[in-house]
């Protein structure tokens, strides 16, 4: 069977920060995205990748929408962070050494028992897996997981302590490598070294993931305290993006009463003011919100990701005309970025003005080629149809609901798409793949 379009599929989103209203429940699982957020990440990353010979490109930072702190892997080319880990480290610093200690573990081949099945699954199924073991890894709980994988999840917990000293040694190196300091790291472990005799119901998921033992962390700071960039700083520039990262974080996930009592009106930071600013339009609408980020914009008018929070508020309100210019203006400020593409198309296509349709379809298109969003394949199945274009637009749901698990819907999209397309294409071969597909037998 044809693998071109198996091997293209990716995770993909539940929520998305800037192109999905967030639930009231911050304590569902599942995966955001949002651009400013996705590249802050990215910038952590990349020299930690690259100094652990992961390459580029290679592993991906993908974010948890969970409340607790916790992190974790799971196969080679992913790394999972809860959004509460983002929200409750205050440093750059901080979340490096935890990406640091992941690879760690990817580069010390600690998964290799689970790898083989997850490579197997490429569609959505795939997330409802990941996330399912890595609620019984945080848990110790197999039951958590699917019941086919539970004597996979056995083993991993059985090797979890002997591992993770491992993954500490690996981390640190990576972070010496980029003259990085691991104070971060042991921070982050300190932090939870206490909750290490308490009972397992009442420790934190990060803890019960990876356990703190007192000769490791002793071992971990002797390390990190003899490495000479053991005093190195976040550069001032690092921590306000990573402050911007919290508040955004905040102001899209906290309730708006918790977000003013955290940032008070006397907090007069851009960081402050950017949560306020979200909080606002939860509470109030565009109309309560909109002075607050014209006033960020005055401030710093090439900050795109404030002309596309302000396109999101217009957008979420139904006002997509208004939406559209404030989302031009992110997109040509922040340049290759396919999440607000995907945005300005959607707000477009709500237009429902026909001259902007072609418009619409080239930005979804464009999106696609980099990032398999199953969003931007719906969208651009909307603008398909609004062409006329039915069989395209059938092959773009087919493959949209390909990539989110859906297999029964999504064949019965690929078998509408494949009576009208011209045999042999590309896009009907991609079909073919759909229709063909059978999800792997454990």
């Amino acid at each position: 069977m044809r693998r071109s379009l198996l091997r293209a599929a990716t995770l993909t989103v539940t929520t998305c920060i800037a192109l999905v209203a967030v639930t009231a429940d911050s304590r569902a699982q599942g995966l955001i995205r949002d651009t400013e957020i996705e590249q802050l990440l990215n910038d952590y990353a990349r020299p930690v990748f690259k100094a652990a010979g992961l390459g580029e490109g290679r592993v991906a930072i993908r974010i948890v929408r969970s409340d607790v702190y916790n992190a974790f892997v799971l196969d080679g080319r992913n790394v999972f962070m809860h959004t509460g880990s983002l929200q409750q480290s205050d440093t750059p610093n901080q979340v490096i050494g935890v990406i640091a200690h992941e690879a760690g573990h990817i580069t010390g081949g600690h998964l290799a028992a689970l790898r083989a099945r997850i490579a197997r699954d490429t569609t959505r199924i795939l997330l409802t897996r990941v996330l399912g073991i890595g609620v019984a890894i945080a848990t110790g709980n197999p039951a958590a997981a699917a019941a086919g994988d539970e004597l996979v999840i056995r083993s991993l917990l059985a090797e979890r302590r002997s591992q993770e000293s491992a993954a500490d040694q690996a981390g640190l190196s990576f972070l010496n490598a980029t003259r990085q300091s691991g104070k971060g790291m042991l921070e982050t472990f300190e932090r939870f070294a206490q909750q290490e005799y308490i009972g397992d119901q009442n420790k934190d998921p990060f803890v019960r993931s990876h356990p703190v033992a007192t000769d490791r962390l002793a071992n971990l700071r002797d390390a990190v305290q003899r490495s000479p960039h053991f005093p190195t700083k976040d550069l001032p520039a690092l921590q306000f993006r990573h402050d911007m990262m919290r508040a955004k974080l905040d102001g899209y996930l906290m309730r708006p009463q918790s977000v003013f009592n955290k940032y008070p009106l006397t907090n007069t930071s851009m960081p402050a003011r950017y949560a306020r600013a979200i909080a606002r339009f939860f509470q109030g609408g565009v109309e309560a919100a909109v002075a607050e980020i014209d006033a960020l914009i005055k401030e710093r008018p090439d900050n795109p990701y404030f002309h596309e929070l302000k396109g999101d508020f217009y957008k979420r309100a139904g006002r997509s005309k208004e939406a559209v210019s404030h989302l031009r203006q992110a997109l040509k400020l922040a340049g290759d970025a396919n999440l607000i593409r995907v945005e300005l198309a959607q707000s477009l296509l709500m237009t429902e003005d026909a001259a902007v349709l072609e418009e619409a379809t080239t930005l979804l298109r464009r999106s696609l080629v980099e990032d398999q969003n199953p969003t931007a394949f719906r969208e651009l199945a909307n603008a398909l149809y609004k062409q006329n274009k039915q069989p395209e637009a059938e092959a773009s749901l087919a493959q949209g609901a390909y990539l989110e698990g859906d297999l029964k819907q999504a064949k019965i999209y690929a078998q509408r798409a494949r009576r009208g397309l011209p045999a042999g294409s590309p896009s009907a071969l991609k079909m073919d793949d759909i229709i063909n597909y059978k999800p792997p037998v454990e």
